[in-house]
Formats: structure tokens, sequence, C-alpha cells
């Protein structure tokens, strides 16, 4: 099997291709490394550049990540028992006040599609739940959205939080949202900011020490 394929099939969107690739390499014994490393994460690359580039628009990322996650649904069982399956563990949510989720969700469909183990919080999550997600999963990176100026202190507040807490020097933190700006990350302490989901994953990479594929 060709998994360029598999690439294919991410990049154009095709769901149900995808899902029935993915259940076929399996069968005929490839890892479920592989089959990401290979597969999956060229073709979401691809699908990357191309928003970055204006070539995609939202409805055409939303249906490559709807491909990806049907063959993470196949693969994320296996995954899960393979050491160093994962370029690091990433808690992300939409702070407190605040309940759009569009482009959170968007980042972390990529963020896992690129191989990162995301876990999604939600939206209105407060600094408390942040800091929770970190010592309770051992996070290694933290995410957070706003979408309203009204709500972007709590990003702040979410740094304050894990300054205070101790587990500050564990956890890189990317902030990102139409309001926010890579001046006020770096006002607020924040290490990365990203203006939008293409370039949030090649942060998210520079942030855990990634090396360009």
């Amino acid at each position: 099997m060709e998994f360029s394929e598999l690439s294919d099939y991410i990049i154009n969107g095709r769901a149900p291709a995808a899902e029935e690739w993915t259940q076929a390499a399996l069968d005929e014994g490839n890892e479920a490394l592989t089959i990401v490393n290979q597969g999956l994460v060229p073709g979401m690359d691809v699908v990357g550049e191309r928003f970055k580039n204006g070539e995609y628009y939202l409805p055409e990322v939303l249906l490559s990540a709807r491909a990806m996650k049907r063959a993470m649904a196949l693969l994320s069982p296996l995954l899960a028992r393979t050491e160093g399956a994962s370029l690091g563990r990433v808690v992300m949510g939409t702070v407190k006040g605040d309940l759009h989720d569009i482009g959170k969700n968007l980042v972390g469909m990529m963020l896992e599609g690129a191989g990162f183990e995301v876990i999604n919080l939600g939206t209105d999550v407060t600094p408390e739940q942040f800091l929770k997600a970190v010592e309770e999963d051992g996070a290694q990176l933290v995410c957070m959205s706003a979408l309203l100026t009204t709500t972007m202190p709590v990003m702040k507040a979410v740094v304050d939080l894990l300054e205070e807490s101790e587990v500050r020097q564990q956890v890189q933190v990317m902030v990102g949202g139409a309001p926010v700006t890579e001046r006020y990350a770096s006002d607020i302490g924040a290490d990365g900011y990203a203006p939008e989901a293409a370039s949030a994953v090649q942060t998210a990479k520079d942030l855990m020490g990634v090396e360009a594929s």
C-alpha cells in the first residue's frame, strides 16, 4: 500500500476512503505510528500549507480534519500503547467567559494531525481548570483561545496561576484568537502566539523543540 494514497484522501477530505485505507493498512500489519507519520501527517501538512496560503478555506480544512479524525479513531487505541507515539501532550481550551470554539477546535484537529496528543477542555475554561489539567495530565503545552477582548485578561490569569503553582517551568504556553496579538502574548508572559490554525501547528512544534520534517 502506498502511504501517499492516505495523504491524498486527507488532502481531499475523503473520510470514508481514509477510514477504509487505514483499516486495510492495519490488516496488512502496518504499525499505527507508521500510518500516522507517513500518511496522515504529510497529508495534514499539505492542508495546513494550503490553508496558510489561502488556497484552502475553512470548509475544505474541516473536511480534511474529519477525514483525519476517522482514520485516527482506528489508530488512537493502538497509539496509546506505542512508546514515543506523541510529539507532546497539549491541553487546550477557550478561556472563561468565552464560548467560541470553531477556531480552537480546528487548531486541535490540526495538532492531532501533526502528531500531538490533544486534551480539549472545551469553552469557558477557568484558570483553575487549566492548572488541574496540566497537573493531572502532565501536559507540556497549554493552548488558550479568546475571541472577545473582555476575556483576554483570563489568559494572563492562567499564566499567573501556573507561575504561583510552580508548574510554569514544565509547560509552554501558546495563545491565539482574533483580538490577541503577538505583543499581548509577550506582555502576559506567554511563550508563543499564533494568528491562525496553520501557524499554530508550526509554533507548537517550535515550542516543543520538534525538528522540521
